[in-house]
């Protein structure tokens, strides 16, 4: 590779393009914001309760929208205008964060108002977030598309590692509202940015899907994705345990260290390096590793620090355990993002991505609340030992099931099927339609057949199709046919643009098995309706 071309997709590429880079750059600022009041809600509650499970509420407020309203932000971030998405949720959380301040500074919150903000501002937070994955390839050309994936999450981890420390240091020096208000201010600069970002508007060529409807085709592609499903069950897997980490963090920094705002925030920034450091040497890693290895490596990363709050109160040891679970953490995340990634076509990226994101914030919250009960109800001593146990258990009892199962699969587009033919213009919403193609297989090809065609149920599900079925001729030897329904003719014609490149092999390995002159027989049937 020559140095234009290094220039051109090196990893500091994507700032070429002027709306990434101001994005990018006023992200980091909001998220150092993020992060302070995630710092400011953490502490505040610590003095407002010293109950374990109250503490990890907060947590919970933060993660849980995200289990609730994740697919439904995905099927909205493919559906409307993402950048008044994000100008209206960003606007909202702005007014959020700005009154929140003001009770703090007026010594007006009490515990279930805390937590009724952080369950709002969570939930402005999880209406964008698929949004703000999906504008991405938008942003930069597509051989700078990993880059600028790779400089989101330095960004991210950035702000991890400023935003806890200045928490802790401005919580110290001018009050425990600071945080709040810095927060409040931070939505400024991407509100600008946003305002003024004009982006290419996509075309349809078909009547866009109605929100229920393409959260349902979202969850369907999912759960007939076997590499997607994979990655869930590792992701809960891992997730669950190590919540109890960030849901014990703010009461490990003041009960178990006996340390104060600014030990909370050092804690926190020392997460933020470990895991900025762990994102630049982690391609090396999975390199000689592998994914799964990598993620085996970050949980017992994991565990180990837990295991070492609950055993060495020291707060220098802790801050070195910090950096190691920032370290573990990044590993462990960007390793299931990845595999997320690659098993998911563009149509279904930011709804798939959206159940993952689910998953990942379901697991957290539930987490904190079971490890803030166990503290509760015992110590917190006591559930971290619990939690690295647990971790470790089920670390060895999920390893067989392999991460990027979809990294080489082509889950392009192969726009192979013909048009289909009608005998008169039919209206889009009329339905449901059933589609049968008839094959002719020889006795000794059919295990061969019934086994492809077990792979082409599963890919016919993710595109659409119900009530998918293999049936036998009874009278005649040799003759099956598939038979599956859809909605409606609109919803044929977007499995006729889903199909991808994966599909067709299989498709082409069951072509290949049936007998006879002519391709198998495609019939499309419409409910007939007076």
């Amino acid at each position: 590779m020559n140095e234009t071309q290094t220039l051109q997709t090196g990893p500091w590429s994507p700032f070429r393009h002027r709306a990434f880079a101001f994005l990018w750059i006023a992200t980091v600022v909001s998220n150092i914001g993020t992060w302070m009041h995630d710092v400011g809600a953490g502490w505040l509650m610590t003095e407002l309760s010293p109950s374990p499970l109250v503490v990890a509420m907060v947590q919970a407020a933060t993660t849980l929208p995200v289990f609730l309203f994740a697919i439904f932000a995905g099927a909205l971030a493919d559906l409307l205008d993402r950048r008044k998405l994000l100008i209206v949720v960003n606007i909202i959380m702005a007014f959020l964060a700005t009154g929140l301040s003001a009770l703090v500074y007026l010594e007006l919150v009490t515990p279930p108002v805390l937590i009724l903000i952080t369950f709002l501002m969570g939930t402005c937070a999880a209406l964008m977030a698929p949004a703000w994955q999906a504008i991405v390839p938008g942003l930069v050309a597509k051989p700078r598309l990993g880059a600028a994936i790779a400089l989101n999450s330095m960004g991210i981890n950035v702000s991890r590692a400023i935003g806890p420390a200045l928490a802790g240091l401005i919580i110290v020096t001018v009050g425990l509202f600071a945080p709040f208000a810095f927060n409040a201010i931070s939505f400024v600069g991407i509100l600008i940015v946003l305002f003024f970002w004009k982006p290419e508007q996509a075309s349809h060529s078909m009547p866009r899907e109605r929100v229920f409807g393409a959260m349902r085709a979202g969850l369907r592609y999912v759960f007939n994705s076997p590499p997607v499903i994979a990655t869930l069950i590792r992701a809960v897997a891992f997730f669950i345990f190590a919540s109890a980490y960030w849901a014990m963090l703010p009461l490990i920094a003041r009960e178990v260290l006996d340390g104060g705002a600014q030990l909370y925030g050092v804690l926190l920034a020392s997460v933020g390096a470990g895991a900025v450091i762990g994102a630049v040497i982690l391609p090396k890693i999975k390199a000689r590793l592998g994914a799964d290895k990598t993620v085996a490596g970050g949980t017992i990363g994991t565990a180990l620090v837990m295991a070492s709050f609950a055993v060495v109160q020291v707060p220098a040891a802790a801050v070195i355990a910090s950096f190691i679970a920032g370290a573990s953490w990044i590993a462990v995340l960007s390793s299931l993002n990845v595999s997320a990634q690659t098993a998911l076509p563009d149509w279904v990226r930011a709804r798939g991505l959206s159940v993952f994101l689910t998953l990942f914030f379901g697991a957290m919250s539930g987490g904190s609340m079971v490890w803030g009960w166990v503290a509760d109800q015992y110590s917190i001593e006591a559930a971290l030992i619990a939690a690295s146990i647990g971790a470790i258990i089920l670390m060895f009892a999920t390893m067989r099931i392999e991460l990027n199962q979809g990294a080489d699969l082509d889950l392009a587009p192969s726009m192979h099927w013909p048009e289909p033919v009608v005998r008169d213009a039919l209206e889009v919403d009329r339905g449901p339609v059933m589609i049968r193609i008839s094959y002719r297989i020889n006795a000794e090809d059919l295990d061969e057949f019934r086994a492809l065609m077990a792979q082409m149920r599963k890919a016919r599900k993710r595109n659409g199709a119900y009530h998918w079925e293999l049936y036998e001729d009874s009278g005649i030897d040799g003759l099956y046919v598939e038979s599956w329904s859809e909605g409606s003719w609109v919803e044929h014609l977007r499995h006729h643009e889903r199909v991808t490149g994966a599909d067709r092999d299989v498709q082409v390995k069951v072509n290949a098995l049936h007998r006879g002159d002519e391709p198998p027989e495609v019939q499309h049937l419409i409910a007939s309706h007076e």
